[in-house]
């Protein structure tokens, strides 16, 4: 919607990772230099974890290009909860395998016999596990010994994991002391810092043809550094809002004014840092107040919630540690309660999605308006 009105060539702020537009902030070199090494040594695991919406992803696909350029066959697979067997079917139809759901001596049979022939032809074969804190124990170590198949005495397949921080509490468990032995390096992207912010929001919009036009004032840099922690994902968000309010109001320089506007919008709107920080804050309140009233009839659980949102300047978007807190059994009024509030953000999700739409039909009208009155 703003390109035009900006002279740009495209979209700088999207949030669908994209290896083009990739900045190598110190922690993402690192990261870079790390997944580089692992692919030169040919062998064992290469373990990225990072903050959600550290870039973790587009590192993967910017990895995944580079490959392709070196005639390294590459797989990427986003894993959700999936048990062996169904990973393992996932892996094959990565890599254009037959894969009948449930023959788990049939899909090892197969990758085993693709793995190798690959090998004997010279080439390599690469995976990359996206969201890898998502697999189970049973799953880490099924992929271990896949990675154990070997050709002349090398491994034939290599695999890189990129997971959310915790990954490695993952990782501690006793059952993966073999995995563990087989990773070769680790590294964790980190936020970013205010220099880094500045220069990664000049990279995007340079990528696709800024002529300083918006204006953007030293002190919007700061304020979009400090709301958002210095996490790619969440800069891209605010930007992107932030320039769509600069077309909506014709404006050729942004400053602190126009950043606190598209503030309050994302707090009335219940989408922004402040609003989610605030949700979260009363769901800790009502949890307090519940603990307080005895936790007879409680179930026990653990959850690790990354405070993605919560007081980002503070904590430079760091996650929570695992807890342990009191839920209600199911069914029980408390529990319906819960499953009626997980429903509400579903909705709230929706309304997300559909806001883009109406903020076009907004732009419209506000132009026909205009359109009319000259």
């Amino acid at each position: 919607m703003y390109e035009s009105f900006y002279k740009l060539s495209g979209k700088p702020f999207s949030l669908t990772p994209d290896p083009r537009f990739f900045f190598g902030s110190r922690g993402h070199k690192r990261a870079l230099s790390y997944l580089r090494y692992g692919l030169k040594q040919g062998e064992g695991f290469i373990v990225v974890t990072g903050d959600i919406g550290a870039g973790k992803t587009t590192l993967a696909a910017l990895l995944c290009e580079e490959l392709a350029d070196q005639g390294v066959i590459a797989g990427r697979v986003e894993s959700t909860q999936l048990g062996p067997t169904e990973f393992l079917a996932m892996l094959s139809a990565t890599l254009g395998l037959r894969h009948e759901a449930g023959n788990k001596v049939a899909l090892l049979k197969n990758l085993e016999t693709y793995l190798k022939a690959r090998a004997r032809q010279g080439k390599r074969v690469v995976i990359v596990v996206d969201e890898a804190q998502n697999l189970p124990v049973e799953t880490l170590e099924e992929l271990r010994m896949l990675c154990n198949f070997q050709v002349d005495e090398r491994p034939v397949l290599q695999a890189f994991l990129l997971g959310q921080e915790q990954f490695r509490e993952v990782l501690a468990d006793t059952a993966l002391e073999q995995f563990r032995q087989r990773v070769i390096a680790s590294c964790h992207l980190g936020p970013m810092d205010l220099d880094e912010t500045r220069a990664y929001i000049e990279h995007r919009l340079k990528l696709v043809g800024w002529k300083d036009d918006p204006r953007l004032s030293p002190e919007l840099y700061a304020e979009v550094h400090q709301y958002t922690g210095g996490i790619p994902r969440r800069i891209n968000t605010v930007v992107d809002r932030l320039l769509l309010f600069g077309y909506l109001e014709e404006r050729h320089e942004l400053g602190v004014d126009a950043f606190e506007t598209v503030r309050q919008e994302l707090l009335e709107e219940g989408f922004g840092e402040d609003a989610i920080a605030r949700r979260r804050a009363e769901k800790a309140k009502r949890a307090e107040a519940a603990e307080g009233e005895g936790a007879e009839g409680l179930e026990l659980r653990i959850v690790d919630e990354p405070l993605e949102a919560a007081a980002p300047a503070a904590q430079g978007g760091a996650q929570a540690a695992p807890r342990i807190v009191a839920v209600e059994p199911e069914g029980s009024l408390a529990a319906r309660v819960a499953a009626l509030e997980r429903r509400v953000e579903e909705l709230e999700a929706m309304i997300n999605g559909a806001r883009e739409a109406l903020l076009e039909a907004l732009v419209l009208g506000k132009r026909e308006a205009r359109r009319k009155r000259s």
